[in-house]
């Protein structure tokens, strides 16, 4: 098989399970994570662990304000976290964030995890984390691109030729075609949202259990947003699920 017919198939084969690379991270993270603790870390030492935690939240928040802003700007079959379905594209994005990027989604992710990956307290865990992450995800984009430049032809080359793939640039900014819906972003974007305050309250209790060897729950900041996460997600599913309120916008 040619170089460009494998990593256009390694391609769609990562996408479909792309969910996977979150995973793989919080496993390998935690690993570092409670080595390091063992081992005493230096921020803990000099008692700056909790700022450092904030530091890494606003990171990971950065990176989803991006998708938020993203989704939210984004008609139908165009961008969301679906897996089994393939490749979706009603038309090529092109106003908007997606004027100054190609991949915006992709590079929210990488704020998020990166913010995760931070948490390890670990240079080296965090440039092992971007080399993979650049690896893994040109295929993705790769086998989207090639994707698009079947099914749109000159109308995806032209858009191409103006944004970059990964590394915005805002020379050619267009506002977005459509408003901004809030809609759509509280549904699509509750599992990030969940996700990141399990992982950081995750984070917390672990290395709270490594420093006191007591295995209880911590109440604060971490605890309390954690509970408004989870109340968030099921108040948007059950609602969903009794009256259909997001189906326009999040399917």
């Amino acid at each position: 098989m040619a170089l460009q017919e494998e990593m256009e198939v390694q391609g769609n084969f990562l996408f479909r399970y792309r969910g996977v690379l979150p995973l793989i991270i919080l496993v390998f993270g935690l690993a570092v994570f409670i080595f390091n603790k063992y081992g005493g870390t230096p921020l803990s030492e000099m008692g700056w662990e909790e700022n450092y935690y904030f530091i890494c939240f606003g990171v990971c928040i950065f990176g989803l304000l991006i998708r938020m802003y993203t989704v939210g700007h984004t008609p139908k079959n165009t961008s969301g976290r679906n897996t089994s379905e393939g490749q979706v594209a009603d038309e090529v994005n092109t106003t908007g964030i997606y004027s100054a990027v190609r991949h915006p989604l992709y590079v929210g992710n990488f704020f998020m995890w990166l913010g995760i990956g931070m948490l390890t307290q670990d240079f080296w865990f965090c440039m092992a984390f971007t080399f993979l992450y650049w690896v893994y995800y040109e295929r993705i984009m790769y086998a989207e691109e090639q994707f698009l430049r079947k099914k749109f032809g000159a109308v995806y080359t032209g858009w191409a030729e103006t944004a970059p793939a990964f590394i915005p640039s805002f020379k050619n900014w267009k506002s977005p075609k459509l408003p901004f819906s809030i809609k759509k972003v509280l549904y699509k974007e509750k599992a990030g949202i969940l996700w990141v305050f399990v992982t950081f309250y995750a984070f917390v209790l672990i290395g709270n259990y490594i420093e006191t060897g007591d295995f209880a729950l911590i109440q604060g900041f971490w605890f309390n947003a954690l509970i408004a996460a989870i109340a968030y997600y099921i108040i948007v599913k059950v609602t969903n699920v009794a009256t259909g309120f997001f189906n326009e916008e999040g399917r």
